[in-house]
């Protein structure tokens, strides 16, 4: 089964026509938010130290196995093709929380950019059957933390933030002939390495479980109102969750900090040159925010 993949710096994959350290293919700059059916065909995943956000492959490479050893890639020529349009520092809509970057495409952009640019050369060009691909959307980091202090009912904001996931996003694209979807919920924010140091971090794991609590939900009634739909939720947070809590087991030795060298070019082989005890496989946290 062929992968379509939308979300944030947690899913998003570099690619040759994309905006360095950000996008697959284009921004949302107005010349560069349409491409042609040549500038995808010819689009490579980039798989080295940046190109992604965890200093390798990430979790949509593994899914598929598309991409996931170093130099070009066409997802043409992999066994489960990865269309990956997941575009860093994405939030789900300007409605709701200002853009990162004048160029950050949201999550409901990004399906919309998709549907208008893409989904022609997947049903001309491609053979991409849509009933046997998978639509993967992983979002909400950038949005719980970005209104982490707004003074709202977060319970009532999370439910109208993740109804636009569904309406703007999921829908149009059942309605373009897609049937499986997997959604992601939240990993435990209120565990990174800023937050485990203060009294009352933010998002609070209460504020975690509200948003997780209204995506199950959704997701469970998009497939109970989507005729022939499968929607699927993979509980990150509990898995995440879990490793942290036995992180011997994973061959973790640090769950609370992470290396301030890593986004150097030689700290996979000189960690201790940036003051790092261990290196970079150990550490629960890549970075101040993804793993």
């Amino acid at each position: 089964m062929n992968s379509l993949a939308f979300g944030d710096s947690y899913t998003f994959v570099q690619g040759t026509h994309g905006h360095q350290n950000f996008s697959f293919i284009g921004d949302y700059l107005p010349k560069n938010f349409a491409y042609t059916p040549q500038d995808l065909l010819s689009n490579r995943i980039v798989q080295n130290f940046t190109g992604t956000a965890e200093g390798g492959p990430n979790w949509v490479e593994f899914l598929t196995g598309c991409g996931v050893h170093k130099g070009l890639h066409s997802p043409l020529l992999c066994k489960k093709q990865l269309w990956d349009f997941a575009f860093a520092g994405a939030d789900v809509s300007e409605s709701f929380t200002p853009l990162h970057h004048d160029f950050t495409i949201p999550l409901v952009n990004q399906t919309q950019q998709f549907l208008a640019y893409g989904q022609d050369v997947f049903k001309k060009k491609l053979c991409v059957d849509p009933d046997r691909t998978l639509v993967a959307i992983w979002i909400g980091i950038n949005d719980i933390n970005d209104s982490a202090k707004y003074n709202v009912s977060f319970p009532h904001f999370y439910d109208s933030i993740i109804s636009a996931i569904f309406s703007e996003s999921a829908d149009p694209l059942y309605g373009a002939g897609y049937r499986h979807f997997l959604f992601v919920n939240l990993p435990p924010l209120d565990r990174t390495p800023s937050n485990q140091r203060k009294v009352s971090p933010l998002p609070s794991k209460e504020m975690i479980q509200w948003w997780n609590g209204v995506l199950e939900r959704r997701s469970e009634m998009f497939e109970q109102t989507h005729e022939g739909s499968t929607s699927m939720l993979f509980d990150a947070n509990t898995f995440l969750n879990y490793v942290m809590d036995n992180a011997g087991k994973y061959r973790i030795t640090n769950t609370t900090d992470f290396c301030a060298g890593y986004g150097q070019a030689d700290v996979l082989q000189e960690w201790e040159k940036y003051g790092c005890p261990v290196p970079l496989s150990q550490y629960f946290w890549f970075n101040s925010g993804h793993m």
